[in-house]
């Protein structure tokens, strides 16, 4: 869309120039008038930036207050040319009153239009002029979810929704990480800019470039806050410090980190699992695992399984300021000392009951290759 967008622009330009140097309005000389073309078309341009960023009510407002100045110049100024005037220069006195006051009207009705604007009930007028972009499912993406990349695949997932918006500041942004002298941080700028690629190349999800921009405000974060109440839109954030203020100024957030937090796994004590053994604990005998999430896995007896997978019974759960840390023991062990009303044997292997049938806690364990047997 930005391409196309640049493109129609550079036509419209050369248009403007050619014409110029073709029908030469200006000066006999070509490239005067096609230098005042290419002046023309820059202002048209600029004034097309600047009224894109308007709301609907804004224009509907300038566009009726303009057209309502316009026939009250037209008006008065066919009373004035009815005139007799005495004065020197009678025409051209007229003409000029009349362009000023037509300018003068045009002016007062466009700007006043545009102030009271917002006033407009647009629902009065039977839907048609209905503020669609306001109700649309807008998500606008921050730099530290586009680095951290997963949201890519949530967008992957089918559960990612609605138009993603991509404002021109924070690909400027993630420009310059990718430009940094730092190595990680270029780094992790091109990561960002990679998923960025990934995210256009699905073509199930509506990626939208915008080139709005607050020249009055430095910070990106407050940009992105700004941008989130023109657009009506949600920001989409793994940043916890403008996670808070967006909520502070009204501004609905995502944040993927939360998402995360809630799709945690839940863990029980007496259940099974397999962790790779990293390093040893810091009691006697200890091995320390790590789920995907980051989770710390603390197993008894297991410093001779540092380097290999282990299978092991959870005895419990302890949730920290820090996170949540889970305390085990080597499944051998805990089938050992565990009680044979909860493990079953069936050809040598170990089956659990299931869960609605377990009436005290103990070591449990669920395999991909055994099946699952009931008392």
């Amino acid at each position: 869309m930005h391409a196309d967008v640049v493109l129609i622009r550079l036509i419209f330009t050369a248009v403007l120039v050619a014409a110029g140097y073709i029908l030469k309005p200006v000066a006999s000389d070509p490239w005067i008038s096609a230098g005042v073309g290419a002046l023309v078309a820059i202002c048209i341009i600029l004034f097309e930036l600047r009224i894109r960023r308007a709301t609907l009510k804004t224009l509907i407002g300038a566009a009726v207050g303009s057209i309502l100045g316009i026939i009250g110049a037209y008006l008065i100024g066919s009373l004035i040319s009815r005139q007799e005037l005495t004065v020197e220069g009678g025409p051209h006195v007229k003409t000029f009153i009349t362009l000023a006051l037509t300018f003068f009207m045009a002016y007062v009705g466009l700007m006043v239009g545009a102030a009271k604007g917002d006033y407009l009930e647009l629902s009065a007028l039977g839907g048609i002029f209905s503020d669609k972009v306001a109700r649309r499912d807008l998500k606008i993406l921050d730099t530290s979810v586009i680095i951290d990349g997963r949201i890519a695949d949530v967008a992957e997932t089918g559960f990612l929704t609605g138009s993603l918006i991509i404002p021109q500041f924070i690909l400027r942004e993630l420009q310059q990480v990718a430009d940094s002298p730092d190595s990680s941080k270029r780094q992790r700028g091109r990561r960002g800019l990679d998923m960025l690629n990934r995210l256009q190349n699905n073509s199930s999800l509506d990626i939208q470039i915008v080139e709005t921009d607050f020249p009055s405000v430095r910070e990106v974060d407050l940009k992105l806050i700004e941008l989130g109440k023109q657009l009506d839109a949600v920001i989409v954030t793994n940043d916890f410090n403008l996670n808070k203020v967006s909520q502070l100024r009204g501004v609905s957030v995502l944040n993927i980190n939360e998402l995360a937090n809630a799709l945690k796994p839940v863990v029980l004590p007496g259940e099974a699992m397999r962790v790779f053994i990293l390093k040893e604990g810091k009691e006697y005998n200890q091995g320390v695992a790590y789920l995907d999430d980051g989770t710390m896995v603390v197993v008894d007896n297991a410093r001779r399984l540092i380097g290999k997978n282990a299978d092991i019974a959870v005895t419990s759960v302890l949730q920290t300021t820090a996170g949540k840390m889970i305390f085990g023991r080597l499944w051998e062990e805990a089938e050992n000392g565990g009680g044979h009303n909860e493990i079953h044997r069936t050809n040598g292997s170990s089956r659990r009951q299931t869960r609605e049938s377990r009436t005290t806690p103990g070591p449990v364990r669920i395999t991909d290759s055994d099946a699952i047997t009931e008392t």
